[in-house]
């Protein structure tokens, strides 16, 4: 096996340096970025977050790191339409990416849109198998699944005595303690790393 020979310049070891150097400080500003926009979205600043998200992007359209955060903004800012837009599109630009589908999920479970959000965390999971927060959604997913069939059930044949200890396991299971409401799916705030 051939080495390429050493070079006998000092100005290669600088110029080696100078971009090593840009390429260190170019990823710290993107470090910066994604933090900055996290920071105001902790600070319940979302206006903020998603402007300077939307700036970063007009300069970068295909990171998809910083267009899953745009994502996650328009989630809390409540803007579910939205959101199911940039989730949607980045799993169409980047689809070997899990997280993506996952937050698609908790947006359609939101919505009691139980089938697509199944179909989303499937995918999320075919990506990853190891991606526990995408399992344990699933699981909630079937169980808001089951809830229904055995509503419908109960519905159906009202004397049916065996559905509603189920019906009633389902509400104990998803209940948050004092206020009596299902919680969403947890969407992943989790950036995503493009592989």
């Amino acid at each position: 096996m051939k080495h390429a020979a050493a070079p006998s310049s000092s100005s290669f070891i600088v110029r080696f340096l100078s971009v090593l150097l840009f390429a260190l400080v170019a990823t710290a500003a993107h470090a910066d970025d994604y933090g900055d926009v996290n920071a105001l979205l902790r600070q319940g600043k979302a206006d903020e977050a998603l402007a300077k998200a939307d700036a970063y992007i007009a300069g970068k359209p295909r990171d998809p790191q910083m267009r899953f955060l745009r994502g996650v903004v328009l989630t809390e800012q409540g803007k579910q339409a939205d959101a199911i837009a940039a989730f949607t599109q980045l799993t169409q630009d980047f689809p070997e990416l899990p997280e993506p589908y996952n937050n698609l999920a908790a947006l359609y479970a939101n919505q009691s849109q139980f089938d697509k959000a199944r179909a989303a965390l499937e995918m999320a999971i075919k990506l990853n198998p190891s991606y526990a927060t995408a399992h344990e959604n699933l699981g909630d997913v079937y169980a808001r699944l089951a809830g229904q069939s055995y509503g419908r059930a109960q519905q159906l044949e009202a004397s049916n005595t065996t559905v509603a200890p189920k019906i009633t396991l389902i509400r104990q299971l998803f209940t948050t303690p004092g206020s009596g409401n299902l919680p969403s799916a947890p969407a992943d705030t989790r950036r995503p790393v493009r592989r």
